[in-house]
């Protein structure tokens, strides 16, 4: 009992002599927040994200809310870290920890093959990534209004791309991770014009 109250009593002293200088008992140092590995894993059908407008979008890091929140404001705002955003099954971005790039506003661009099996990343990264069609995404990105947090859409500011709404939905209906989806006659018309126009040519004889 004595051990005890000589330790309360120093406490106490050590909390007093603290205020009476202006200064604050130690704390504990803070362990910084851990970066969190994106694998392969990460990445499964589009469709099970949620639809916001064209986009399909998620959270890995739980905070779905917010994200839906941002994606669906008519003024913009800043994606929370975690959040994903996904127009078609082979392009994503993720939203990293503050830091992580600050020239994409700590947004990582992934390049994906897909197939009935599941994902395989074929690049990923900020500033360098190439799609399969030679497109920088982050010169395509980087031309949104401040307020869009660097997403495109039709009225963000970015360049159009080549596809129509029947394309993308197209697209989206036959990610090869998702169950089979009915298309319509337009998006059937759409898909296989899509199909013919990524074509390789035919080889020489």
């Amino acid at each position: 009992m004595q051990a005890l109250a000589r330790t309360a009593l120093l406490a106490a002293a050590a909390v007093g002599l603290a205020a009476l200088t202006g200064c604050s008992p130690p704390t504990p140092a803070k362990t910084p927040p851990q970066t969190r590995q994106i694998t392969q894993a990460d990445f499964g059908c589009m469709r099970e994200l949620m639809p916001v407008g064209r986009f399909y979008v998620g959270n890995l890091a739980g905070n779905l809310e917010e994200t839906v929140r941002v994606a669906q404001s008519a003024t913009g705002g800043t994606f929370p870290a975690g959040s994903v955003v996904q127009l078609v099954p082979t392009e994503v971005m993720i939203k990293r920890e503050a830091g992580f790039s600050a020239a994409t506003n700590d947004w990582e661009f992934f390049e994906l093959d897909v197939s009935p099996r599941g994902s395989a990343i074929r690049r990923r990264g900020h500033v360098d990534v190439v799609n399969r069609f030679g497109g920088n995404c982050l010169e395509c990105h980087a031309k949104a209004g401040k307020q869009w947090d660097m997403i495109c859409s039709t009225d963000h500011g970015c360049d159009p791309i080549p596809l129509t709404d029947d394309m993308i939905r197209a697209l989206q209906k036959t990610d090869p991770r998702c169950p089979p989806a009915t298309l319509t006659d337009a998006e059937s018309e759409a898909l296989n014009s899509l199909l013919q126009f990524t074509a390789p040519p035919p080889a020489e004889p």
